[in-house]
């Protein structure tokens, strides 16, 4: 048996593995921390299920994760240090108000802050590349390069957060996203981390049979968090294992979580509202009350899902053709905003008659 399919026998068994422990954190969700997993929580801007929904998916997504890490390391001999500790960091802090020890936005914030700041110094997690002479020049000094990476993770971590409203919209975004991430390093040889993002796919793929389209078990703030936390990671280590590819790509690729955040951030600041604080005007929300007016109905949730991200994806698709080239790449994102504007205004105006 070669190497390749002893790893395709791995990453069955893991499937399997990963199918039971999401069902059992599932099924017994109510019973931790006396039921304060359950979301009974029915007025919230996002909430669209009529009965208890558990916010355990966090849960089974990093006891999985530590687990793959473990085969990982015992195949490549490869720890992953920095995900283990960022992911669980991150996974922490969305969890303690998963289980409905609500801290307010702004101690969330710092707190996300302060974890990330020590994680990306003591593990060195640095970006070098990004298609921009003048930002290049200024990531070689330390303190530039450490606020521009903590930016990053937080744009890309409460982007993930942000999304994280409709049966499978975030989790297959992550997949998109990261499907395109192992088609990269997959063409290029780098195979011990095409493994490791398969791992990942893997368990986001087997949670979503449990949230898409019926929505039997939540993410969570720990498991949107999370997620964040690994498509930042995996898209730092992707850019740098195949320099030749324009870093700008990536930013195309992360666009949406990007912008979804930055938008949000000047759209509520111009209206006087805080920033920190939840609304109903997410772009994802408007697709999903004009469904509403078309016709009434449930399937609206993951219908949702469906057209943000395969709109998406159709945008993405001729943009890789491009790969290698900044200029290009650089118009690509710009119209990506004007896309992303256009349309908002444009459904939002109609709302508004």
């Amino acid at each position: 048996m070669n190497g390749e399919s002893i790893e395709l026998h791995i990453l069955s068994v893991f499937a399997l593995l990963s199918f039971f422990v999401i069902l059992l954190i599932n099924k017994y969700s109510n019973f931790i921390s006396k039921g304060a997993l359950l979301d009974k929580d029915y007025s919230k801007p996002q909430a669209f299920h009529k009965e208890a929904v558990p916010r355990s998916g966090g849960l089974a997504i990093i006891f999985l994760f530590v687990i793959f890490i473990f085969i990982n390391n015992f195949l490549f001999e490869n720890n992953f240090l920095d995900y283990l500790i960022i992911s669980f960091l991150l996974f922490v802090l969305g969890f303690l108000d998963d289980l409905k020890i609500n801290l307010s936005p702004n101690i969330r914030l710092i707190a996300m802050i302060a974890a990330l700041i020590l994680s990306i110094n003591f593990l060195s997690v640095e970006i070098n590349r990004t298609g921009f002479f003048f930002l290049d020049e200024w990531l070689k000094n330390n303190i530039f390069q450490t606020i521009f990476v903590l930016l990053c993770f937080i744009f890309i971590i409460n982007g993930s957060n942000f999304i994280d409203g409709f049966n499978g919209l975030l989790c297959i975004h992550f997949i998109i996203i990261n499907v395109i991430f192992l088609s990269i390093n997959l063409s290029n040889s780098h195979l011990d981390f095409s493994f490791f993002i398969t791992g990942q796919i893997v368990i986001i793929l087997t949670f979503l049979f449990f949230n898409f389209p019926s929505g039997k078990i939540f993410l969570g703030d720990g498991g949107s968090y999370m997620i964040g936390a690994l498509t930042a990671l995996n898209a730092i280590n992707t850019s740098h294992l195949n320099p030749y590819i324009s870093p700008v790509l990536f930013a195309v690729i992360l666009f949406y979580l990007f912008f979804e955040v930055f938008f949000s951030f000047i759209r509520k600041v111009y209206s006087k509202k805080s920033p920190l604080q939840p609304d109903e005007l997410h772009l994802h929300m408007l697709i999903y009350k004009k469904l509403e007016t078309y016709k009434s109905s449930s399937s609206n949730n993951y219908l949702t899902s469906l057209i943000i991200n395969f709109s998406y994806l159709a945008l993405l698709s001729p943009l890789f053709f491009f790969y290698k080239n900044h200029i290009f790449l650089r118009y690509a994102f710009i119209g990506l905003v004007v896309t992303y504007v256009l349309i908002y205004f444009r459904i939002r105006k109609n709302q508004l008659k």
